[in-house]
């Protein structure tokens, strides 16, 4: 038996128990199977069932967010310290069974292993990173006058929704997870119905880890009955959303009547620009890694290569002759580089950019097309001679597909970069320091990274700008979201107070 068919048969023994009866809601620490109501999440390899999975509706959400008010009640008297030492526990618990993770992440998503073998890990220091500030969320300034000792606190906002995406489900439900818990929040979490396997893994980590019941609540189903449900539900206090732009805005919409706050990680078109001074082969590095790695299913690729006109089309020579050498297959296998993509919806969606690219006048330079793998292969695809106001240069694809586009000078690059309506990442390839600063404080995203890939510093702020999204996750910026500031004036002695009516 081969590797990969090791694998396989080992990911089979982790599926078997979604396979002997439907995916539940957990509601209150206990399983919940709601109306009875199912549908079905499929494998993206072949579009064979994994599992039945609850569908759950208003009803269901109306139940989880109660049992999460209730144990807000108790969850945020409990001291940092403890938070702390549970969400380690929960930590140690995905450690234990990484494997597990990445196994049915992989089946689930269609991500290579190469990438999801961290997930959890990536996970689990989501946890430790959170549960190590528990005990400093509530602290707040001090803000002294001549009259007043003015001091601020802060406290857990109240129950929350989570809503999660399809890509990279367990790692980006611990990103969102984990600061509302170690703020003393309880949790409604929502998990995307292509991708829900994980998210019952991990609450059943949490629950067994010891987490009360009620803290962490999941509710299985569709955008719009369970979605729509959770947004508008009244004893919901904040939404946490990462995913698609246009959902970002029904969300806004749908909270607004009960005055939710919202934080959005939403689409992205992000740039890489390459000056003609860069280290080209550390910068090609980079650029293919980070539209073509994850199956370009990532918010933060770069999926926008603009290109000094001097190095353009040698740039672009190298880069085909790249991009046709990546390996597809199967997510199990370790030298799988592109999977299979989510779903077939997003398939057809995908592949439609290269009939757009076709009818704009683009050059299909690598891919374009599907893969004889099946159904859910597409080929990693290179647009050439692109410019900034074709589909294909302004339309999140969110596949393994990179546009790349020629500049003459600073000033261009910058004005293509800017113009469209996202702004989550950017990335600058350049030797000349003056420069660099100079577009990285110019162009409009809300995370810039200089000479570098995408590398995440947990304490540093993450979120876009414009139709990217709203608000800021990483280190203490997340507690901005999950608590409210009190300020606390105490008057130092007898200050003048205006009197009336004397």
């Amino acid at each position: 038996m081969s590797k990969l068919e090791q694998s396989i048969a080992r990911a089979q023994e982790y599926l078997a128990r979604f396979k002997d009866k439907p995916l539940l809601h957990l509601i209150d620490g206990k399983a919940d199977a709601g109306t009875g109501t199912t549908f079905e999440t499929l494998s993206p390899i072949d579009n064979s069932p994994l599992a039945k999975v609850a569908r759950g509706t208003g009803a269901e959400i109306d139940k989880a967010a109660k049992a999460a008010k209730r144990a807000f009640l108790s969850w945020r008297k409990t001291t940092g310290e403890q938070r702390r030492e549970l969400m380690h526990k929960i930590a140690d618990a995905i450690e234990a069974r990484a494997e597990e993770i990445a196994f049915v992440e992989c089946m689930d998503t269609g991500q290579p292993i190469r990438y999801m073998s961290k997930a959890a890990l990536r996970g689990a220091e989501n946890f430790r990173f959170y549960a190590d500030r528990a005990p400093q969320a509530a602290d707040g300034l001090s803000l002294p006058t001549d009259t007043h000792l003015n001091y601020t606190r802060r406290a857990p906002i109240g129950p929350v929704g989570v809503i999660t995406p399809w890509n990279m489900p367990f790692m980006l439900s611990t990103w969102k997870i984990a600061p509302a818990l170690a703020a003393g929040c309880t949790v409604v979490h929502k998990p995307a119905e292509w991708s829900p396997l994980t998210a019952a893994l991990l609450a059943e980590i949490a629950l067994e880890a010891g987490l009360p019941a009620g803290v962490l609540n999941v509710v299985h189903g569709y955008g719009e009955d369970a979605g729509r449900a959770l947004t508008e539900h009244p004893d919901i206090k904040a939404i946490g959303f990462v995913g698609e732009t246009t959902t970002g805005s029904a969300i806004m919409a749908q909270g607004s009547q009960t005055l939710k706050r919202v934080h959005f990680e939403l689409g992205g078109k992000n740039p890489v620009i390459v000056f003609a001074d860069a280290d080209l082969d550390r910068a090609l590095d980079a650029v293919l890694f980070m539209i073509y790695s994850l199956n370009g299913e990532r918010c933060t690729s770069s999926s926008r290569a603009l290109v000094h006109a001097s190095i353009y089309k040698e740039f672009a020579e190298k880069a085909a002759e790249r991009v046709k050498k990546i390996k597809l297959g199967h997510p199990l296998d370790p030298a799988t580089e592109i999977g299979p993509l989510i779903h077939p919806r997003h398939v057809a969606k995908v592949l439609s950019f290269a009939d757009a690219a076709k009818q704009e006048g683009a050059t299909i330079a690598a891919g374009g097309g599907a893969s004889s793998l099946g159904q859910n292969y597409v080929e990693p695809t290179l647009f050439t001679g692109a410019h900034n106001n074709m589909k294909i240069a302004q339309e999140e694809i969110f596949g393994p597909v990179l546009t790349m586009i020629p500049f003459a000078d600073e000033q261009e690059a910058l004005s293509i970069a800017n113009d469209v309506r996202y702004g989550l990442t950017a990335y600058i390839w350049t030797r000349d320091v003056g420069r660099a600063h100079r577009v990285a404080q110019a162009v409009e995203a809300g995370m810039v990274w200089v000479n570098s890939e995408n590398v995440r510093h947990l304490p540093a702020p993450f979120g876009g700008v414009k139709s990217s999204g709203i608000g800021r996750d990483g280190g203490d910026y997340s507690f901005d979201f999950y608590m409210e500031t009190k300020n606390i004036a105490i008057a130092l002695g007898d200050h003048k107070i205006s009197r009336l009516g004397v």
